[in-house]
C-alpha cells in the first residue's frame, strides 16, 4: 500500500504556531491534503503528551491511529552549544517507537532544559550528547537534522551551523541515517555533495498550522507491505528505492532562504555576485543573509546535475492555494475566493495531492478555469520560473511566458546596482 508521510509537524504548544493545532485539525488537514501518515509531534511537551496518550489509539507496531489517520511519534528539539569558539544552534527530529520510550527520552532530555517551556524545547547540550543519550534509551530511535540548510538553526546553516555531519555529530554520526532537506533546498542540490551519498533525504513540511497550503507541502511517498515503525525505520536506514518511491518537494526557489539577499533593501542575488561583494548589501552595506544555494556551493564537491546511483527521486510541486492565489492575483492568506476555488477542485478529485499529481488538463478544466488548469500542469511538468526567495521572503512563481524545461531564477546581479 502507498503511504504519503509528513514527519515534521508541531502542536499548539510550540512557539509561533497556530493555536488551533490539535490532533483533530491535523487529521482533518491530512484528509484534505491526501496524507495518510503524520507526525504525532512535540512529544517532549508534558501537557501535550498527556493529551496524545488519551486520544491516540493503542499502539500497534509503533503506529497509532486517530480519526482515520495513521500517526508516528516524533518531536523536534533544538540544541545549543559552543564548538570551535562559535555558538551552534541546530534543530533535530526524533522518531520514537512507543510512549514507553518517549517517557524515557523525556526523563533524560529534561536534564538539558525545560521541556514544558516550548513544544520545541531548547536544550543546552551538544548534538553528540543528545544522540548518545537517545541511543542509551533505544537503538530503534531515529534522529536526524531538520531543515538542514536553513541559515539559522540548521546543521549546515550559514549562521551557527557546521561544515559536515561528522563535525556536528562526531563519533555519533554512525547513528545519523537521514536529513530533512528543508523548503529552500531540493534533493538535487544535496546530491552535489558526496558526503551525503549514504544519507536518506527526507522532505517534511514543518507546518505551523493544519492548513493544506502548509501541511504536507513537502512529504515522503512509500510503498510498504505493512505499516510499522520498524518498516519505516528500515526503509530510511537502508535507503531502499523499492519501498521509498519519491519525495514531494516545493520548488527550492519558493523557499524563504534560497538565494542570498537583504530583505530590508529588497536586494537578492546569485552566490557569485554575493561573494564579489563579500556578502554585503550593495545598498546599505550591511551583511546579507547567505542563502541555501550559496551554502551548497561552498560545501559541494560536484557539478550541478550529478545524480548518485542510490538517489531517491523527487517531484516538485506548489500548494494548490498558492497556485490559485498567484494565478488570480489574490495576494493574501485566507482569501474566500481562493479557498472556494481550492475546495471545488478538492471536492471533485478527492484531495489536493490528487489534483496536483494525477489529473489531466482536460479533467481539471471541467472544474476550474483554463488559466488555473494550465498553471497546475506547468507546476507539475516543471514549467515555472521564479523570483527566488531570500532573507525570509517566499519566492514567487511566474506563470506567464512559455513553458521552461528547467526552472530558472530571476534575481538581481551586480550590474543592477552599478552607478547607483
Amino acid at each position: 500500500m502507498q503511504y504519503i508521510a509528513d514527519f515534521h509537524l508541531h502542536s499548539k504548544y510550540s512557539r509561533a504556531t497556530s493555536k488551533d493545532l490539535s490532533l483533530e485539525s491535523l487529521a482533518d488537514g491530512a484528509k484534505i491534503k491526501g496524507l495518510n501518515l503524520l507526525s504525532a509531534p512535540d512529544f517532549t511537551h508534558p501537557v501535550w503528551l498527556k493529551e496524545m496518550k488519551s486520544k491516540l489509539s493503542t499502539e500497534e507496531n509503533g503506529i497509532f491511529n486517530f480519526n482515520g489517520i495513521n500517526f508516528i511519534l516524533t518531536s523536534e528539539i533544538a540544541t545549543i552549544d559552543t564548538f570551535q569558539n562559535k555558538t551552534r544552534h541546530v534543530h533535530h527530529n526524533i522518531h520514537a517507537p512507543s510512549f514507553d520510550v518517549v517517557d524515557q527520552i523525556n526523563e533524560l532530555l529534561g536534564k538539558f532544559g525545560d521541556l514544558k517551556s516550548d513544544g520545541r524545547p531548547m536544550l543546552t547540550a551538544s548534538p553528540v550528547e543528545i544522540v548518545e543519550t537517545l541511543m542509551c534509551v533505544s537503538k530503534d530511535i531515529l534522529i536526524y537534522p531538520n531543515h538542514a540548510w536553513t541559515p539559522w538553526r540548521a546543521v549546515f546553516g550559514a549562521i551557527g551551523g557546521y561544515n559536515s555531519l561528522e563535525e556536528c555529530y562526531q563519533d555519533q554520526t554512525k547513528h545519523i541515517h537521514a536529513l530533512e532537506t528543508g523548503l529552500s533546498s531540493t534533493p538535487d542540490m544535496n546530491w552535489r555533495w558526496s558526503k551525503l551519498d549514504r544519507i536518506t533525504l527526507l522532505s517534511n513540511s514543518d507546518a505551523h498550522s493544519s492548513n493544506p497550503w502548509r501541511l504536507g507541502r513537502e512529504a515522503n511517498v512509500f510503498e510498504l507491505p505493512k505499516l510499522t515503525f520498524d518498516e519505516i525505520n528500515d526503509v530510511i536506514k537502508s535507503k531502499d528505492q523499492k519501498r521509498f518511491l519519491f519525495t514531494i518537494e516545493t520548488w527550492a526557489e519558493y523557499g524563504k532562504y534560497h538565494i542570498t539577499g537583504h530583505r530590508d533593501c529588497n536586494v537578492s542575488m546569485h552566490p557569485k555576485d554575493a561573494l564579489k561583494l563579500n556578502n554585503k548589501c550593495p545598498r546599505c552595506g550591511r551583511k546579507m543573509t547567505v542563502g541555501v544555494l550559496q551554502r551548497v556551493e561552498e560545501l559541494s564537491d560536484r557539478e550541478e546535475g550529478f545524480i548518485p546511483d542510490n538517489s531517491i527521486p523527487f517531484k516538485s510541486l506548489l500548494p494548490l492555494y498558492e497556485i490559485i492565489s498567484f494565478v488570480t492575483g489574490v495576494n493574501q492568506l485566507y482569501s474566500k475566493k481562493v479557498i472556494e476555488e481550492q475546495n471545488r477542485l478538492i471536492d471533485r478529485f478527492g484531495n489536493e495531492l490528487n489534483v496536483l499529481l494525477d489529473f489531466t488538463r482536460e479533467e481539471l478544466m471541467k472544474v476550474t478555469s483554463e488559466k488555473i488548469a494550465d498553471a497546475i500542469i506547468k507546476v507539475r511538468e516543471g514549467g515555472v520560473r521564479f523570483d527566488a526567495g531570500y532573507d525570509g521572503v517566499y519566492g514567487k512563481p511566474l506563470f506567464n511566458g512559455s513553458v521552461q524545461t528547467k526552472t530558472s531564477v530571476d534575481q538581481k546581479s551586480l550590474a543592477d546596482f552599478e552607478n547607483r
